[in-house]
């Protein structure tokens, strides 16, 4: 039996996720802030450390509970694509991919409010861009579409230029249920 969590994120597409596999859950935004990566950080240390901040500050607040916390980047090359600040920021990002494989990272954090003790992991999956045509690119811009999600774009939106083509689909939407799962098995002494 799965516990129930507290899910430290405002995200409608983790929400849904989470409905969709059956898990009980109630939702606290941990409205930390996400501040731009230093340069040469590592994709995967950046997006734990975040989603170990989350699920910390949502931890204080409420003093109990099983906190789940997530943070998802993208990374071509090791530069990490966090979410659009502006259309032209997207653009950027969406041209930075096209034509090429790039990786999306998603960290997890389970935390015990009460013990104040935490399990964490990192899952990867590799999206594959095709090259837009000029019209393509400005229709998906003006679109809107790229705002909130990191690396300008969403899987789920069924954009026809991005395919995963390896690991977790549920990952590139921003909650790796396997590795979730993974997880709350692995931590039975965090979760009982």
């Amino acid at each position: 039996m799965r516990p129930r969590l507290i899910l430290a994120s405002a995200s409608p597409r983790r929400r849904q996720l989470l409905a969709e596999a059956g898990f009980e859950f109630e939702v606290d935004p941990s409205d930390v802030e996400e501040p731009p990566p230093p340069p040469g950080v590592d994709p995967a240390l950046y997006a734990a450390e975040l989603a170990w901040r989350k699920a910390a500050a949502v931890a204080r607040r409420r003093g109990e509970g099983l906190i789940l916390a997530a943070d998802t980047v993208g990374a071509v090359d090791g530069l990490i694509l966090n979410k659009p600040d502006d259309r032209d920021d997207a653009e950027r990002m969406i041209r930075l991919q096209e034509g090429r494989d790039s990786d999306v990272l998603t960290a997890l954090c389970l935390f015990h409010a009460g013990r104040w003790e935490w399990a964490g992991a990192v899952e990867t999956s590799v999206v594959r861009f095709r090259h837009l045509t000029d019209d393509e690119r400005t229709e998906f811009l003006d679109s809107g579409r790229w705002q909130g999600k990191a690396g300008a774009y969403g899987v789920q939106d069924h954009d026809p230029f991005v395919s995963v083509v390896g690991g977790s689909f549920s990952n590139v939407v921003g909650l790796p249920l396997e590795r979730l799962d993974a997880l709350l098995r692995g931590t039975t002494g965090l979760t009982g």
